[in-house]
């Protein structure tokens, strides 16, 4: 008897095991930045809700893949979660770039009127690749990073400029620099060889980055307010038990929450760092403001030019709101 109430235990606890999950999660960041540490609670947060029937390894700084490669990985299954910046999807169709028009949305609260309006739209296009949105997180406003005090666009002609999808690179062209496409954890060698001279990013990757010994100013031109998204593959998250699915959810909402305080946090933190660093912060100019407001005005044009029926009702939405 005694044996078979043995037997009966380790069955049962392997059959605890083989129904135990573990999946691994690409993320294009660093364990430095925010968005890394917040998918890490993530992560932690289904493991306690699930009691280790779900464990997610989190695989960090574009170590399991390339920030590019992500969404084709978690579409075809390879792995079944991962975090990208949503932008990079502008050529599947705008409505993925409309957080990155420059001037559209310049403050957290604008930013999340705006993910009101686009999380359905966004939601209905990742259907389509068999992939579901589980949270989206902002960067800080995006500021510039120059050598020198920047007054007007004119200053920015000629320039190497960092890019780091479409949106900025049309940017760049518009301001007359000539864009370069470099991933964050490439910036400091970009600078340091020359292919870049200047960039608009988030305080985050600025100090992140350690701008402070290739750049000497900041100007918080607020430019847009860009957002990470992390999806996971809808067939593995169906897949999941019932209990575990609502434990998912669960930690996406707190996570999404939790990653939008972080950002504003984050803003503050890092810029202050910069600043702590030697680097000059500064207050755009009036006429830089213009420049760049006029640029934005174009780039959005342009972007209503291309724009498919979806993308148009995000715009619409976001502006009746």
């Amino acid at each position: 008897m005694k044996h078979f109430i043995l037997a009966s235990v380790v069955a049962g606890g392997l059959a605890t095991a083989s129904t135990a999950d573990t999946w691994d999660m690409p993320t294009p960041y660093g364990d430095s930045t925010f968005h890394t540490q917040n998918i890490a609670q993530f992560a932690a947060d289904i493991a306690e809700a699930t009691d280790g029937a779900l464990e997610i390894t989190v695989h960090s700084g574009g170590s399991l893949f390339p920030h590019g490669e992500i969404r084709n990985v978690v579409r075809s299954g390879q792995v079944p979660i991962g975090e990208f910046f949503l932008s990079l999807l502008v050529n599947d169709d705008a409505a993925f770039g409309i957080d990155s028009q420059p001037f559209l949305a310049t403050s957290y609260d604008d930013a999340a009127r705006l993910w009101d309006a686009q999380r359905p739209v966004v939601t209905e296009l990742l259907a389509e690749q068999g992939l579901m949105p589980l949270f989206s997180v902002p960067w800080p406003a995006q500021g510039l990073y120059t050598n020198g005090e920047v007054s007007s666009v004119e200053d920015l002609a000629g320039l190497r400029f960092r890019a780091y999808n479409a949106a900025l690179e049309e940017f760049a062209a518009l301001a007359g620099a000539a864009p370069v496409q470099v991933e964050a954890p490439d910036i400091p060698q970009a600078f340091a060889t020359g292919q870049v001279e200047a960039m608009v990013t988030s305080p985050s990757t600025g100090a992140n980055s350690t701008a402070w010994d290739f750049v000497t100013h900041y100007t918080a031109i607020n430019a847009w307010v860009p957002k990470n998204i992390v999806v996971v593959n809808e067939r593995a998250f169906r897949r999941l038990p019932d209990d575990v699915q609502a434990a998912v959810m669960d930690a996406a909402a707190a996570a999404q929450a939790r990653g939008w305080e972080m950002s504003a946090a984050e803003a503050d933190e890092k810029t202050a760092i910069m600043a702590d660093n030697g680097m000059i912060i500064v207050e755009p100019s009036a006429e830089l403001t213009a420049g760049l407001q006029e640029i934005g005005a174009q780039m959005l044009e342009n972007w209503k030019s291309g724009a498919s029926e979806a993308a148009m009702s995000i715009l619409t939405a976001y502006q009746d709101q």
